[in-house]
């Protein structure tokens, strides 16, 4: 085995009850400790009153750095890493083998640093900015421009771009990106397959309607949950013998 790497991963959006990104960190985190090298997270949280500024801790999956972050409006709870220095001053402490970035936004600049200290990184995309920026309310067509724009340059400051599904890799590939991966996620088909199907549960659960709908969901407004709500509605509109779970 070659030597160990201090993996050193970036990302905003994370909060005590998160669910996906934290989810895949806390697994990718895990499955880098199994393989013998260093996982180093760092991410922003709250500066509480008697609490240190820079907080550290031995977890399960690597050290986890938490650095005061800026908040984000109408998000639940949110923070990012809004101000450069001391991230770039953590990195420069931590001289990074590899770097790995979970945030487009705040931190896009980190390619920069990893390519003036020639640290190989990558930049994971969980999402699509087209997307996003569709969300937050801006035009299809300017969204569809600012967000080119913004992975052109992502896509030049990184080695690698890691995208979990092929709608997160579209808008990069569409801008002819060569530095492109797919990594999609994985599913525990021990504990999701379809041999565990139990009509008696469905039956309970659907009362008696022809059609179940089942979402899996925190009710945070970003997910925006009550699209399911709508959704149910118009079956019903429609004749469907729907319910919702």
């Amino acid at each position: 085995m070659s030597r160990p790497l201090r993996i050193v991963r970036l990302a905003n959006f994370i909060t005590p009850v998160s669910g996906g990104l934290r989810t895949a960190l806390q697994h990718l985190g895990e499955g880098y400790l199994a393989a013998g090298h260093e996982p180093v997270l760092v991410m922003p949280g709250s500066a509480a009153p008697g609490r240190p500024a820079i907080r550290a801790e031995s977890t399960t999956q690597g050290k986890v750095i938490t650095l005061p972050g800026t908040p984000v409006p109408g998000t639940g709870g949110y923070h990012v890493l809004a101000r450069r220095q001391p991230v770039e001053a953590l990195l420069d402490a931590l001289a990074p083998d590899r770097l790995e970035v979970s945030d487009r936004t705040t931190l896009r600049w980190t390619g920069e640093w990893a390519r003036r200290n020639r640290v190989p990184a990558v930049m994971v995309s969980h999402e699509s900015a087209d997307a996003v920026l569709r969300t937050w309310g801006m035009p299809p067509g300017a969204a569809r421009a600012a967000a080119d724009r913004l992975n052109r340059r992502t896509a030049h400051a990184y080695s690698r771009i890691v995208c979990t599904t092929a709608w997160a890799a579209a808008e990069f590939e569409r801008l002819g990106a060569r530095n492109v991966v797919r990594a999609p996620l994985g599913v525990d088909l021990d504990r999701f397959r379809p041999a565990l199907r139990d009509g008696a549960l469905r039956a309970r659960y659907a009362g008696g309607a022809a059609v179940l709908l089942v979402m899996c969901s925190r009710l945070s407004a970003e997910k925006r949950p009550g699209r399911a709500l709508e959704a149910l509605a118009e079956l019903r509109r429609r004749g469907v013998d729907a319910a919702l779970v």
